[in-house]
């Protein structure tokens, strides 16, 4: 009888066993199923879409209002914005990091077009990738990038020509670089200047995207040829350039047009300084192509070309009256 008992309580107490046994499989694989898609990350239908914005130059305030833009709109869509290049023009540098960018799988990519085979040779390896790139400021059209989005280059290069063909006589030029944007606008100024036999261009040089290069050429001009009465500059920073090489070689008796709206270029307005500036959209700018890529995301195919908008800024914008002596 107790050996029955016995038996009896060693079949009980391995049926609890077997039963807490399996209660603690069964939650075990549970929570694995719970905590395997935290370990794998979310989802890629769930995750933000991952752009990097590859500018000519890190620190030039142009490109920081396009990063403004950007971020403005990948805020807006949910997406995140990395925004890497080099310190100083390097279009080497920026192909080093298109590569990059490739590499790591990005989502979308948005870049300043230089005119480079090899470039646009990385650019259709990330449209065979289904990663879409949009070139900013300045197009890469022989490749097969999405869409560009800025300035008409070639028109507003008019549009400076235009303003210039009101006077008469001998022009400095200043481009900033051999960017194909700034050869656009040289073209579209030159287009204008030749239909005027009053109007000559003295020299063209490059500032190569820097204050102190663009003060420096434009003094050199200034001093190689005595009879140049006008300035023109392409790019952001020849503007203050050229106002600091006119106050050192000639103060007096110089006009001077520009491109942008950086603070010391409107102050040589208020100033009397400068005769007018072509005012571009930069941050539209950044902010339109993650509109863009938002909307191609959704199904929807862009423009090849979506072109921002430019003014002419002068004197009249401030409110002062009357011309400059």
């Amino acid at each position: 009888m107790s050996n029955r008992k016995w038996n009896l309580g060693l079949l009980l107490l391995f049926t609890v066993f077997a039963c807490l046994l399996l209660q603690f499989v069964f939650s075990t694989l549970r929570i694995r199923e719970l905590v395997r898609p935290l370990e794998s990350g979310p989802q890629d239908g769930d995750r933000p879409r991952h752009i990097v914005l590859i500018p000519q130059e890190l620190d030039n305030p142009y490109w920081r209002s396009i990063e403004q833009g950007a971020r403005e709109a990948a805020r807006q869509y949910g997406m995140e914005l990395d925004y890497t290049g080099p310190f100083r023009i390097n279009p080497a540098e920026q192909s080093r990091l298109l590569e990059k960018a490739i590499a790591a799988k990005a989502d979308a990519i948005l870049l300043q077009g230089i005119g480079d085979p090899q470039y646009r040779g990385l650019i259709d390896k990330a449209a065979e990738r289904g990663i879409p790139v949009i070139a900013v400021d300045t197009d890469e059209p022989e490749s097969r990038r999405l869409a560009y989005v800025g300035t008409d280059n070639t028109e507003a290069g008019k549009r400076m020509g235009e303003l210039v063909a009101q006077v008469s006589g001998t022009i400095g030029v200043l481009i900033g670089s051999e960017a194909p944007n700034q050869r656009l606008r040289l073209e579209g100024f030159r287009s204008v200047i030749g239909r005027y036999p009053k109007l000559e261009i003295a020299e063209v040089r490059s500032s190569n995207i820097s204050r102190l290069q663009a003060a420096e050429q434009a003094a050199a001009m200034l001093s190689g040829y005595p009879q140049i009465g006008y300035l023109a500059g392409f790019s952001a920073l020849d503007g203050p350039g050229m106002l600091e090489a006119a106050g050192r070689v000639r103060p007096q008796g110089l006009r001077i047009f520009a491109f942008d709206d950086l603070p010391e270029t409107t102050e040589g307005l208020r100033q009397c300084r400068l005769a007018a500036t072509i005012v571009q959209q930069p941050r539209q700018m950044g902010y339109d192509a993650v509109a863009l890529l938002h909307d191609y995301f959704q199904g929807k195919t862009p423009q090849p070309q979506h072109y921002t908008d430019t003014s002419v800024l002068d004197r009249s914008a401030f409110g002062i009256g009357g011309s400059c002596p």
